[in-house]
């Protein structure tokens, strides 16, 4: 009889322990939890959401480019290219969507005319381009993807120019732009370009590699001295 008591007792406490905690006294339901509205996005927020999948698109459209130029199949080729083109084509929708909620996203300008120009609009690169140097003046991605355009619109001492404007602040951006300026210039030997273009471009591209090379041993030989 005890030990009937017993368990009934140890039962009915197993009964209260698994009572919610979160029922209050004197009532027969549940209390709800509060439910918080999602907070509301801000055009900062839909400018950094544009511009992020502006990038991913950029970096596809960048990888299928880049299979196009190394395949040896034309219709793989044109295939890539086409994929490319579209890709660049959803990335400019979304740097155009970045700095119209955010005008003063200079990185999503320097974008948007990064992806006109793969697109082929070059005078409307140039449009973005200066819009993010006035932005923020020197940012050395825009002088040269600016001065790749140049160079497809011939305006060859502008593209010059911006070489000069980044040889003393990035050198990898600088060495960039010099191997574009010799791609350009294999294209229009193969296209029968104006000739005295050609020479005057080759020969300053020359030059300024010979200072280049210079330039980069004596900084090698400066910094193994700052070591000895």
């Amino acid at each position: 009889m005890f030990k009937q008591a017993l368990k009934s007792i140890s039962f009915g406490a197993v009964l209260l322990m698994s009572v919610p905690a979160a029922w209050p006294a004197g009532a027969g339901q549940m209390s709800t939890p509060e439910i918080r509205a999602p907070r509301e996005q801000t055009p900062a927020d839909l400018a950094r959401s544009a511009y992020n999948s502006g990038v991913r698109a950029v970096k596809k459209a960048d990888k299928y480019e880049a299979a196009a130029e190394k395949a040896s199949d034309a219709r793989k080729q044109e295939k890539a290219t086409k994929e490319a083109s579209e890709q660049y084509a959803a990335a400019r929708r979304q740097f155009e969507q970045a700095v119209q909620y955010s005008p003063e996203l200079y990185e999503a300008w320097n974008y948007l005319g990064y992806t006109r120009r793969k697109l082929g609009d070059y005078d409307a690169a140039l449009t973005a381009y200066d819009r993010a140097l006035t932005l923020k003046p020197a940012y050395p991605e825009a002088i040269e993807y600016r001065g790749e355009a140049y160079l497809r619109l011939k305006r060859i001492d502008d593209a010059k120019q911006a070489y000069l404007d980044l040889f003393g602040g990035n050198r990898t951006l600088a060495d960039k732009l010099l191997g574009s300026m010799k791609t350009w210039l294999d294209a229009q030997r193969a296209a029968g370009g104006d000739p005295a273009t050609i020479e005057e471009l080759t020969q300053w591209v020359q030059e300024r590699s010979q200072i280049a090379g210079q330039t980069a041993a004596l900084t090698r030989d400066s910094a193994g001295a700052s070591w000895r």
